[in-house]
């Protein structure tokens, strides 16, 4: 059976971009059970709530829903189980530094198959307060409407 390759992805976390400022992103993998990759490879995933602690060393993604295996047995695995992540050294210690300065988490962004294996995007985030948001939605708009009237203006219908 020949091996996939490419990227194909599972879950996307919108809301962290519209919630966080990025700071800085990490492709990391995940130590996962037989039912959980099942499960992933029918596409279903929620990264909603998720986020990444670093705890004696380690980072643990924690409230990452991966729903039951639909043909799992007794074997199945809790859909919001904690799932260790697979990081450099030199990485981690570099999170840990910055998560401890206060005000930086660690929120995932997606989650796909990297050639076969499953691969997640964490990002070092800083949370956005709703002033900052608003201002985030008014310059997309604005951008919008620019790109609106440059189109207008090109066809000729200004």
């Amino acid at each position: 059976m020949p091996r996939e390759q490419g990227r194909k992805l599972i879950a996307q976390n919108k809301k962290a971009r519209h919630d966080y400022s990025i700071l800085d992103t990490y492709e990391v993998g995940l130590v996962l059970t037989g039912t959980e990759v099942k499960s992933l490879r029918a596409g279903r995933a929620s990264l909603v709530d998720g986020f990444a602690t670093v705890d004696d060393g380690e980072v643990w993604l924690q409230h990452v829903h991966i729903p039951e295996y639909t043909q799992g047995t007794w074997t199945n695995h809790a859909p919001r189980r904690k799932r260790k992540v697979l990081m450099h050294r030199e990485e981690i210690d570099k999170l840990i530094g910055k998560t401890r300065e206060g005000g930086l988490t660690l929120v995932p962004l997606d989650l796909y198959f990297k050639d076969g294996k499953v691969k997640a995007t964490l990002a070092l985030a800083k949370g956005k307060k709703s002033y900052d948001k608003r201002q985030d939605l008014a310059e997309r708009d604005s951008r919008r409407e620019i790109q609106k009237a440059f189109g207008r203006y090109v066809k000729g219908r200004r």
